[in-house]
C-alpha cells in the first residue's frame, strides 16, 4: 500500500518532529508551516505570529503499519490538548493544538479521537480541525533539528525528553529505539 500523509501541530515543531521520528510506521516527518494567511512564511514571521500559521508537522507513514487513529492517539498523549494557543511557555495561535485531516476519511478519525481521548484529561480538549492548507516546509536547520541541534539547546533539553517518555511509556510497542 502507499505511503499516507498526516498533518498535525502540536506546539513547537522540534518537539513534536522527534516524537514521530521515533514511531514505528513512520517513514519522515517534515516541520512546517499551515494554517495561514501568508504565502512563504518565514520563521520569523510565523513565531511572531504575524501569519495565522501554525507551527506543524507532515507525516509520511505506512497504513499498513501505523493506523491513521494510532498517529492520534500519540499525538493526543504526547501534547496538551488542553491548552488554548499554547505550549508550555510557547504562547500564541502558532503553537496551537489543530490537526489538518488530508480528506473526509481522516476528519472522522479526529473527530473520534478526540471523543476516545477526552476522558484522558481533567480539562477540556480544545484542538482544533481545521481545513489543510497550503504546506510549507519549514527552513533547513529546523529539520530533524532534535537528532542535529537538540543536546545544544536548552529549550529542547527541558521539552523533548519528557515528550520521548512518555511516548516509550504509553506506547512501548510502536516506538523504533531507545535513542
Amino acid at each position: 500500500m502507499a505511503t499516507e500523509q498526516a498533518t498535525l501541530a502540536g506546539g513547537c515543531f522540534w518537539c513534536t518532529e522527534a516524537i514521530y521520528k521515533d514511531v514505528i510506521g513512520v517513514e519522515a516527518v517534515e516541520s512546517g508551516y499551515t494554517g495561514g494567511e501568508t504565502s512563504d512564511p518565514t520563521y520569523r514571521a510565523v513565531c511572531d505570529g504575524e501569519t495565522g500559521h501554525a507551527e506543524a508537522i507532515r507525516i509520511s507513514y505506512d497504513p499498513e503499519t501505523l493506523s491513521y487513529g494510532d498517529l492520534l492517539d500519540i499525538f493526543f498523549h504526547t501534547h496538551d490538548p488542553t491548552q488554548l494557543n499554547r505550549q508550555g511557555n510557547d504562547v500564541g495561535t502558532q503553537y496551537r493544538s489543530a490537526i489538518f485531516p488530508h480528506d473526509e476519511a481522516q476528519k472522522a478519525a479526529a473527530e473520534a479521537a478526540i471523543k476516545r481521548n477526552r476522558e484522558d484529561w481533567d480539562d477540556p480538549i480544545v484542538t482544533t480541525i481545521e481545513p489543510l492548507g497550503e504546506w510549507y516546509p519549514a527552513e533547513d536547520y529546523h529539520q530533524n533539528y532534535w537528532e542535529r541541534e537538540g543536546e545544544r539547546n536548552p529549550y529542547c533539553m527541558a521539552t523533548i525528553p519528557p515528550k520521548l517518555q512518555k511516548l516509550r511509556k504509553s506506547f512501548a510497542d510502536r516506538v523504533k529505539s531507545e535513542g
